[in-house]
């Protein structure tokens, strides 16, 4: 039971859920009245008539409003502090305060009043009031203010008018009284705690079970007001309707949703004052339970027929699933054909019970509080009988290849289900010695791999419908069969991508070996071991890759109908490849023609006439002599047949054919540069036949003088020599017979180059000193005999092939 104390509690929805003709407690007319010093929480959503034009020094009007009244009963101070639900700056409370004794058509000018805005007077907080410490008695508006005024005094009997109005925001308040005058008491609310208020009543009402019944709230009526005088009560749907007294419900009443709050207004005749509280509204649909599950039972022979959908059903066997652990004696449960008379507690059915229509049929429970049995609720219960699962007896032939032919072997007994159930899904099978063990369900043969103790036998086979549990019984037949098949072998070379023993069989390639002379109509699949073929465990695909490398058997079984005819084996065998290079490069010099060179079949760390060769130039040696360039191939087997083709590019090279050298001489940078012609591939060298030799045919910073240029073929074909003349005058020479430089002459002439060159030497003036001869030792520095002083002197040449040079030089003594 909830308790709304006095009229502190009203919520926002007492101004925003509002009938269209309701009272609002947004004009004088319809104020609130006060009762009580307790702190009040509110919320203003709205204005009615607008009331404070030209009423107040404070400069505002009714924004979002709500206006209380309060009556003293004792003289004193009145005060309060209004604290916004937010404490954000901007939520902006304002209140008018009017009386005392006013009339609400002529209320006057109020005589306390604030509507300063906190945010833009700089205040703290959002708190506004009247207070002890204030002294003025308006502020506002805006900036104006610090938004406390001075507290009232009050005599006993003054009546006031507050308006607590909000401009800016949204959020509801609390009114906190302070001060020393006392409000009118509200009335209490008298419930006797042995009697409680809530009232329950059993759902005796048509239709049954739907929750809504009739209530007499009356019966509260002395229990709420107990001794007080001058009060009344009134009923309503909601605290809203109690707050503003409207809408009272009319007594018997039937609730309208379950559980139902119905609240209670207990209004002081007097003073006005009144009090909320609430009690609840139940309707009593009958005791808990746990709905039944459909209550399944296999057809049987207890009619005499196991195959006609009825059976008998201990229905009190449910009772304990219905009552989910309660008491069995607080609650009644009784069987009913049909739903009336669960309704109406006859005609209950006894236990067991033949169901009267077949495979599944609905009955009634009444399940029913056993102190109270109007208070009961009604529930269904399937009566399922389900089938039994169709058999059928079988025989399964397996092969006695195990190494011993003994008439005992081993049988798959999964291999039967297809014929056991005639290929029924959600079945499953358990496999017995004997019948009385199957009916038990003892001593269940393990696993599906069985081996026969007795030539031919007879097991005894339990077939289980999975989705009912329901079960029939059956035989299987296992049978020896003495019949054999082919073996086989399979070859191949290990020419796949990775020479690692394992190939790719097409295991189809010896279906006629291995059925060869069998009868016509069997079925032939391959298995990696015989223990799968025998029990026919995981086939093996068409295409088969062995996984033992080089050398593995895998096994082909023959059937006939299911049954097995025989089991042979089948050897796959994976040869090596030839360890051949596949590919090689030789050089042939045609400079060196008709001389032969040699190549080979390439076989890698083994004899070469363990393979046999097939050239492309019809030889069959290991290898052979050729003297031309171009592509030469050949095939080399080993004696399984298994072969690799080789390539042999034999390259043709050459001697380097010079075929002329570009000189550029006489300059800072004399640089050589050669042309030629051939098939091979140089490189060069500059007066060493040993090198270095360098990438480039062109030589850098020359020294004058004599020089030989060589050019190599890198294929080892041979060396090519030219010598060659870099043109180059000294800057200077000293004549002081120490025998280095004593002589001036022009570099890179003799006989063989430019030795019919002219050459004459000047002073500075000049003056002819020397037309020296190509090919001599060179000017002594001597003119008629006298030597010449240290000094520059002049040069004129022409050489040989018509370039013509002028310079200087420098003689130092």
């Amino acid at each position: 039971m909830k308790t709304f104390t006095k009229i502190l509690s009203v919520l926002s929805v007492l101004f925003i859920n509002h009938i269209s003709y309701a009272q609002e407690p947004t004009d004088c007319i319809d104020s609130v009245i006060i009762c009580g010093n307790s702190t009040v929480n509110l919320n203003v959503n709205g204005v009615g008539v607008q009331e404070l034009n030209n009423s107040n020094t404070c400069g505002s009007s009714e924004h979002n409003s709500i206006w209380l009244q309060v009556t003293l009963v004792t003289d004193g101070t009145l005060g309060f502090t209004l604290r916004p639900n937010s404490s954000a700056i901007q939520e902006d409370y304002d209140f008018f305060v009017f009386g005392p004794n006013v009339l609400c058509n002529n209320i006057g000018q109020a005589i306390r009043c604030s509507t300063t805005n906190p945010a833009s007077a700089g205040l703290p907080n959002n708190l506004t009031g009247m207070n002890a410490s204030s002294v003025d008695t308006s502020e506002g508006p805006g900036p104006h203010g610090d938004s406390f005024v001075r507290w009232l005094d009050v005599q006993a009997g003054d009546t006031y008018f507050i308006v607590i109005d909000r401009p800016i925001g949204n959020s509801g308040f609390t009114l906190e009284w302070t001060g020393t005058a006392e409000f009118s008491p509200p009335p209490v609310s008298q419930e006797n705690a042995l009697t409680p208020l809530d009232l329950e009543m059993c759902d005796t009402v048509i239709p049954y079970e739907d929750g809504f019944t009739s209530f007499n709230l009356e019966v509260n009526t002395p229990i709420i007001a107990g001794t007080q005088t001058n009060v009344s009560l009134s009923y309503h749907l909601t605290d809203s309707d109690a707050n503003i007294d409207i809408n009272p419900l009319s007594s018997p009443y039937t609730n309208i949703s379950n559980p139902q709050d119905i609240f209670v207004r207990i209004t002081n005749t007097i003073t006005g004052c009144f009090e909320i509280t609430d009690f609840s509204l139940s309707v009593n649909l009958g005791p808990e339970y746990e709905p039944p599950s459909p209550f399944s039972l296999c057809d049987s022979n207890g009619d005499g027929n196991n195959n006609n959908g009825h059976t008998f059903f201990d229905l009190n066997s449910k009772n304990s699933e219905i009552l989910k652990g309660q008491d069995p004696s607080s609650i009644n449960i009784s069987y009913h054909e049909s739903k009336i008379s669960a309704e109406m507690g006859t005609a209950a059915l006894s236990s067991p019970y033949y169901n009267l229509i077949p495979n599944n049929q609905q009955i009634f429970v009444r399940i029913e509080d056993a102190l109270r049995t109007n208070c009961r609720t009604i529930s269904t219960l399937n009566l399922v009988v389900n089938p039994l699962p169709e058999i059928f007896e079988a025989t399964l032939v397996q092969c006695d290849l195990d190494g011993t032919i003994d008439g005992f072997t081993i049988f798959n007994l999964e291999q039967a289900k297809e014929a056991l159930t005639a290929g029924s899904l959600n079945r499953s099978l358990r496999y017995y010695l004997n019948t009385d063990d199957a009916e038990n369900n003892n001593n269940e043969i393990s696993g599906s791999a069985y081996k026969n103790i007795m030539n031919p036998q007879v097991l005894s086979v339990r077939v289980t419908d999975d989705l009912t549990g329901c079960y029939s019984m059956t035989k299987l037949n296992l049978e020896i069969s003495t019949t054999t098949v082919n073996n086989a072998q399979l070859d191949a070379c290990d020419n796949d991508s990775s020479e690692d023993g394992l190939y790719s069989f097409n295991l189809s390639d010896v279906d006629g070996t291995v059925l060869s002379s069998l009868p016509q109509g069997l079925d032939l699949f391959y298995y990696e071991t015989y223990e799968d073929a025998l029990l026919e465990n995981n086939p093996l695909l068409n295409e088969f890759t062995n996984t033992i490398p080089y050398s593995q058997t895998i096994y082909a079984r023959v059937e006939k109908s299911n049954a097995c005819y025989g089991i042979s084996e089948v050897e796959l065998r994976v040869f090596e490849m030839p360890n051949v290079e596949l590919e090689d490069e030789a050089i042939y010099c045609l400079n060196k023609f008709p001389d032969k060179i040699t190549i080979t079949g390439g076989v890698i760390n083994d004899p070469p006439n363990n393979y046999t060769y097939a050239w492309s130039t019809g030889e069959s040696t290991s290898e052979i002599m050729v003297d031309n360039p171009g592509s030469y191939s050949v095939r080399i087997s080993n004696p399984n047949g298994c072969f690799k083709d080789r390539t042999i590019k034999v390259l043709a090279s050459n001697i380097a054919t010079i075929t002329q050298i570009d000189i550029t001489d006489a300059t800072q940078n004399n640089t050589v540069k050669l042309l030629l012609n051939g098939e091979g591939d140089y490189e060069y060298a500059l007066d060493d036949i040993n090198g270095p030799y360098q990438n480039s045919a062109t030589f850098e910073k020359v020294l004058p003088g004599f020089h030989s240029v060589f050019v190599r073929d890198i294929n080892g074909c041979g060396i090519t020599v030219e010598n060659i003349s870099v043109i180059g005058f000294p800057k200077y020479f000293t004549p002081n017979n120490d025998g280095i430089n004593d002589r001036w002459q022009v570099s890179g002439i003799d006989a063989q180059f430019q030795s019919k060159s002219t050459i004459y030497i000047f002073d500075r003036m000049g003056k002819l000193l020397n037309e020296l001869h190509p090919l001599s030792n060179g000017w002594d520095g001597n003119f008629l005999g006298k030597p010449m002083p240290t000094n520059d002197y002049w040069f004129s040449v022409t050489l040989q092939d018509g370039r013509v040079f002028n310079g200087h030089f420098s003689l130092k003594r």
